[in-house]
C-alpha cells in the first residue's frame, strides 16, 4: 500500500483480512503455474527461497526441479548436500511452469505449505509483532517478511481472507525470510489484537492520523505493530483496537511510503533502541 503522510511529517500504515482455513487447503492461488501444485502444496523458486526451504527441517519436500547450471550452484550453498533428490529439467519448463515473469534462477521446489505455530508459542521468543490488516500484495507481504526476519520480528500476524497464500511469489520476495518468520493467520484481527494486549504487549498502529513513532519512547514495552492494505490503511475497527497510533518521521517532498518500505522504516526505528 502506498502510505499516506501529513505534508510536514511522514506516516504510515498496514493491514490484513479474516478466516482460517487448515495448511492442507492453502496454496496454489495467487501466481501462474499454481494450478501444477496439488492442495495443500505450492512451488518455491529463486536461490533464497529454495535452499531456504531445503534447510528448513520443518518443510516438507516433495520434488526439485533444477536446471544443470542451477544445480551446480545450489549444491555449492548447501552445506549438508542435497536432502531430495534434484530432478535435472530444462529453463524452458521452469518457464512453464513458475510463469514467463518469475526470476527462477534454473531451480523450482515442491513443498508442503507450511504449519504455523500458535500465538502463545511464537510470543515465547522476545521480540515484536506485525500484524497486517488487509495486505494483499505477496511482494509485498514477503517484502515484510524480510524486513521482520532483519529486525527480530518473531511472526507475521494477517487474517486469511484478503490476503495473499503462500506462494513462489511471496516466497521470493521474502527472500528465504518464509522459513525464518512464522507466518500466522487468524480468523478475527481486532480479537487477535485484544489477545496481544493481555499478553503484555503494546498496540501501534503505523498511520498518518497520529503522532510520530519513535523506538525510544517504548522503552521496555512490547511492541505489536499494525500496518494497514495498500491504499486504504488501517480499517476503523483495527484502529479502534490500537493503542496509540503512530507515523513515520519524513520529508514532505514525499507523501507516502509503500506499505513494505513502511514497515522497514517502522521495525529499524524499533530495532535501534532495543
Amino acid at each position: 500500500m502506498n502510505m499516506r503522510t501529513p505534508r510536514r511529517r511522514g506516516a504510515s500504515a498496514a493491514s490484513s483480512a479474516p478466516s482460517a482455513r487448515p495448511a492442507s487447503d492453502r496454496g496454489g492461488r495467487g501466481g501462474r503455474g499454481a494450478a501444477s501444485a496439488p492442495r495443500g502444496t505450492c512451488w518455491l523458486y529463486g536461490q533464497h527461497a529454495v535452499q531456504a526451504a531445503l534447510e528448513n527441517p520443518a518443510r516438507k519436500l516433495r520434488q526439485l526441479l533444477v536446471t544443470a547450471e542451477a544445480q551446480e550452484a545450489l549444491a555449492a550453498r548447501l552445506e549438508g548436500g542435497f536432502p531430495i533428490q534434484a530432478v535435472r529439467t530444462e529453463r524452458a519448463r521452469l518457464d512453464t511452469l513458475c510463469g514467463p515473469d518469475a526470476v527462477h534462477q534454473g531451480m523450482a521446489l515442491l513443498v508442503d505449505v507450511l504449519t504455523p505455530p500458535d500465538l502463545d508459542t511464537v510470543l515465547e521468543r522476545p521480540g515484536p509483532v506485525l500484524v497486517l490488516d488487509q495486505v494483499t500484495d505477496p511482494r509485498n507481504v514477503g517484502a515484510i517478511l524480510r524486513s521482520a526476519a532483519a529486525f527480530g520480528a518473531v511472526a507475521v500476524v494477517m487474517q486469511d481472507r484478503n490476503a495473499p497464500d503462500e506462494t513462489g511469489t511471496l516466497a521470493r520476495a521474502a527472500s528465504g525470510a518464509l522459513e525464518i518468520v512464522p507466518l500466522i493467520r487468524v480468523v478475527n484481527l481486532s480479537r487477535v489484537l485484544d489477545a496481544l494486549k493481555t499478553r503484555g504487549l503494546w498496540v501501534v498502529g503505523l498511520d498518518a492520523g497520529g503522532g510520530i513513532l519513535d523506538g525510544a519512547s517504548f522503552g521496555q514495552r512490547r511492541v505489536a505493530l499494525v500496518l494497514g492494505a495498500e491504499g486504504a490503511g488501517l480499517r476503523r475497527l483495527t484502529r479502534e483496537h490500537c493503542d496509540e497510533i503512530a507515523g513515520l518521521a519524513m520529508s514532505s517532498d514525499m507523501e507516502s511510503l509503500n506499505v513494505s518500505n513502511a514497515a522497514a522504516v517502522a521495525l529499524y526505528e524499533m530495532y535501534r533502541h532495543r
